[in-house]
């Protein structure tokens, strides 16, 4: 079967926000600054900062986040403010398959920007240009049950809750089992 594996916009805009690739010089800085910020509240949550990254394992996982975006393997974005163009997050279309087409949204923020409905916002956009642009026909957010702040955002944005996958994964620790929500929204 030939599949056709669509670009996503390199940078695009919401009401607060804009959203671009990772390709400046620099950015794995930014980014290792939020994570080193956020460590405490992203460690429960997250594999990759389970032991604290270093800058140059960031700014390479960003090299990588990069070319990945252009072999259309998974698409990543900074998330700015318009306002003070202050670095808040990230966001990206993540796990595709472009044989259905299909992806997940995945996403974390910077705590002392976290309770304004930046993600909420940012999420918004993805799952517009998921759908209208890249013509998804699926689009999921998968989290663990325990997340109250992730699972907000799909609940906020009225996502279905198609089940909870018990003891589904392991912890960001490895510690535990944990139990996965799946929220989806198809056109």
């Amino acid at each position: 079967m030939n599949t056709i594996r669509r670009k996503a916009p390199k940078s695009f805009q919401t009401e607060r926000l804009c959203l671009r690739a990772p390709l400046k010089e620099g950015d794995g800085l930014i980014i290792h600054q939020a994570i080193i910020a956020s460590i405490q509240e992203l460690k429960p949550w997250l594999p990759f900062v389970q032991n604290t990254p270093t800058k140059d394992e960031t700014e390479r996982s960003w090299q990588t986040a990069y070319q990945k975006f252009i072999e259309k393997d998974y698409f990543r974005y900074l998330i700015f403010t318009k306002e003070r163009n202050e670095f808040i997050g990230v966001a990206s279309f993540e796990n595709l398959d472009w044989h259905i087409p299909k992806c997940e949204i995945g996403y974390w923020i910077n705590t002392k920007y976290s309770g304004n409905g930046y993600m909420t916002e940012t999420v918004q956009e993805l799952i517009t240009i998921g759908i209208n642009q890249m013509k998804f026909n699926r689009i999921d957010i998968r989290c663990e049950s325990t997340n109250v702040k992730r699972r907000a955002i799909p609940e906020k944005l009225e996502l279905n809750l198609e089940g909870i996958l018990k003891n589904e994964d392991r912890a960001a620790d490895g510690s535990k089992l944990t139990d996965t929500c799946i929220y989806s929204i198809t056109p």
